[in-house]
C-alpha cells in the first residue's frame, strides 16, 4: 500500500488482526524485577498477571525515537510512499512524543503521527479504520483525517479491582481522589481527552459491569457501532460482558474480545474489565 499505518503495542488488536490489515505495530518496553522485555513479543497478558500475583516489581517504558525511526524506514524500504503512525495518548505517556522526533528525523514529510487521545481499541479501531483507507488508495493527509475523525468518535470506560496499579505507575490524575473510599467499592473510569478520570463509584463488581453496559448504550447513541472488550485474566466475565453488549448494541461485526497486554495490564491489574464502543465518524475533515 502506498500509505503504511504504523501503531503501538497498546493497540492491543485481537490476535491476528496486526497481521490482516497491514499494520505495523512498534512494542513498548516491561521491566519485570528490572529485566527488559518487549510488550506482546517477549510477554503477554498471562505472564504479566503472573508477575503481579506474586507481587513482582512491573514498570513499563516507551519505544525510543530510533526505534520508531527503524519501523518508519522499514515500511518506506517496503515500498510505502508514505506514513501514519497512530499512539498511545499523550497525556498518559511519552510514546507519542517518541513518534513525533522520529517522524522529524525520517522526514515529516512523509510521516504523519496521530495522537490517539486513547489506548486499547480506542487506538486499535483508529488503527483499523486508518488502514482500510490506505487498502483502498487514500492519501496520506486522508488516511490522516479518518484516524483522526475515528478518535474523535470513540468512548472508553472500564473497571478496575483496585486504583492501586494505576496510582502506582501516576495514571489516574483526579482519580486519586477515589482512593480513599471503601475497599468494597469499586471505581468506574473513563478515557476523557486522553486522560484517565473518574466516572462513577459502585459497589460490587457485578453492578460495575451492568453499568457499563449502560454506559456503552449510551455511547452508541442508537447507531451501529463497532464495540472492544478488554480485560486482565478474566476472560469468563469478559465474555459474559460480551454477550450482554450484543444483546443491547447494535454491533453488525460482533463484539471483539481482547485481553490487555503487559503494558496497560501493569497500570491496570488482574481483574480489569473495559468497553470500546466506536461510532461511525460524522465527518472527517
Amino acid at each position: 500500500m502506498p500509505v503504511a499505518v504504523i501503531t503501538d503495542s497498546t493497540a492491543h488488536l485481537p490476535e491476528g488482526f496486526a497481521e490482516r490489515f497491514a499494520i505495523r505495530v512498534v512494542p513498548l518496553h516491561v521491566l519485570i524485577d528490572g529485566e527488559a522485555a518487549l510488550d506482546g513479543v517477549d510477554v503477554g497478558p498471562a505472564a504479566l498477571a503472573e508477575a503481579l500475583g506474586q507481587r513482582r516489581i512491573v514498570t513499563t517504558s516507551r519505544p525510543t525515537p530510533g526505534e520508531f525511526a527503524t519501523a518508519f524506514r522499514a515500511a518506506l524500504d517496503d515500498g510505502a510512499d508514505a506514513v501514519v503512525s497512530l499512539n498511545l495518548s499523550s497525556e498518559i505517556s511519552g510514546t507519542w512524543e517518541s513518534a513525533v522526533l522520529a517522524a522529524q528525523e525520517v522526514g515529516p514529510d512523509v510521516v504523519r503521527v496521530v495522537d490517539s487521545r486513547g489506548t486499547a481499541m480506542g487506538l486499535g479501531f483508529a488503527a483499523l479504520h486508518a488502514a482500510a483507507a490506505a487498502a483502498s488508495g487514500a492519501k496520506p493527509e486522508e488516511v490522516e483525517q479518518v484516524a483522526t475523525a475515528a478518535v474523535r468518535s470513540s468512548k472508553t470506560v472500564f473497571v478496575v479491582e483496585t486504583l492501586e496499579y494505576l496510582r502506582r505507575g501516576g495514571r489516574i490524575g483526579a482519580a486519586a481522589a477515589l482512593l480513599g473510599t471503601a475497599l468494597a467499592v469499586k471505581p468506574l473510569l473513563h478515557i476523557d481527552d486522553g486522560r484517565i478520570e473518574p466516572l462513577e463509584k459502585v459497589r460490587t463488581m457485578h453492578r460495575a459491569v451492568a453499568r457499563l453496559v449502560d454506559l456503552a448504550e449510551e455511547a452508541a447513541r442508537g447507531e451501529a457501532v463497532e464495540v472492544a472488550v478488554h480485560h486482565l485474566a478474566s476472560a469468563e466475565r469478559a465474555a459474559e460482558l460480551a454477550n450482554s453488549l450484543e444483546e443491547r448494541l447494535c454491533i453488525p461485526g460482533g463484539c471483539l474480545v481482547s485481553e490487555l497486554g503487559a503494558v496497560i495490564g501493569a497500570h491496570t491489574g488482574p481483574g480489569v474489565i473495559g468497553v470500546v464502543v466506536q461510532r461511525e465518524p460524522a465527518d472527517r475533515s
